[in-house]
């Protein structure tokens, strides 16, 4: 049975944690195999990266692979063919797909109509492997989940959605700190307290913040809301991640942000380089954690 990674929520509690310790040993032990041998991943990019691209295509490498990279202007995905259809073909041609999208309805039909397993590689709805490699961020340092407070500070989006998910999964208490009018999806944020999750929701960034061991953050403009960037940024003026705000966390906290930032909006160049900050320890991470799946994948 093909297994995909759409979100977090396709882990149960126990495989979670088993790619957490995964992904901290292969990185340890600078991990490499032929478990990828003699197959090939497509990677189908409908938006830009750096750190998705290079640490999946590094990762299939490491592990033996190949890997074919495709934009919507060298497919069919940029044209009319269904994407069933796509599905289908590419069935016929490798062994998996990692998908970077907008609509998380494309990644649901590719896995649905395709008989090789498909990897979200970020969607407006979810970012399963970057939360991941985050998780495995702060395990390196504070592997006991159950006595942490992690922030959340911006915009309801595809990383809040994934860490409202993977708060189901592991006990930190999770506050999400956002503007009024930016919320999570109230559909993914109730269901994940109705099965446990330990969040708090609160519109003033300070409270978010308060007590907090780890302070994440993102771009207040995501890709494809570019027109947007104006009036966001008048609606999150005090949520920016500064020395004000780390006053109010915890005096050991870190600070995390996926990237690329914008430094002086969403975060301050100060903050970004201070000591602080682990987010060059979170972009090195993507690398083990995208090993750690692509092995409970195929193994």
């Amino acid at each position: 049975m093909k297994k995909d990674f759409l979100s977090i929520r396709d882990l149960s509690r126990e495989e979670a944690h088993e790619l957490l310790t995964r992904a901290h040993r292969m990185k340890k032990e600078d991990f490499r195999s032929n478990l990828l041998e003699g197959k090939t991943i497509i990677l189908i990019f409908e938006k830009a990266s750096t750190r998705t691209k290079v640490s999946f295509e590094v990762s299939i490498n490491h592990m033996g692979g190949h890997h074919i990279f495709m934009t919507p202007a060298e497919s069919q995905l940029g044209r009319s063919e269904p994407l069933r259809d796509t599905a289908r073909v590419l069935s016929r041609y490798a062994q998996g797909m990692v998908v970077r999208t907008f609509g998380q309805d494309k990644l649901v039909e590719l896995a649905r109509h395709g008989s090789i397993p498909v990897i979200n590689a970020l969607s407006d709805d979810f970012h399963p492997c970057q939360v991941m490699s985050d998780l495995l961020t702060i395990y390196e340092r504070t592997p006991e989940f159950e006595t942490l407070n992690i922030a959340w500070v911006g915009d309801g989006n595809n990383m809040s959605h994934s860490w409202i998910n993977a708060a189901i999964h592991f006990p930190f208490r999770l506050n999400i700190g956002v503007p009024r009018g930016f919320e999570p999806r109230t559909d993914i944020l109730h269901e994940a307290m109705d099965l446990g999750a330990n969040i708090h929701l609160t519109h003033d960034p300070l409270k978010a913040v308060l007590g907090a061991h780890y302070i994440n953050t993102d771009v207040w403009a995501s890709m494809g809301q570019e027109e947007e960037k104006k009036s966001r940024a008048e609606a999150f003026s005090g949520f920016c991640v500064d020395e004000t705000i780390l006053e109010e966390a915890h005096p050991e906290a870190r600070v995390l942000h996926c990237l690329p930032a914008h430094r002086g909006e969403e975060i301050t160049d100060s903050v970004m380089e201070g000591q602080r900050s682990i987010v060059w320890d979170q972009a090195e991470n993507r690398l083990h954690m995208q090993k750690a799946i692509l092995e409970w994948i195929f193994r």
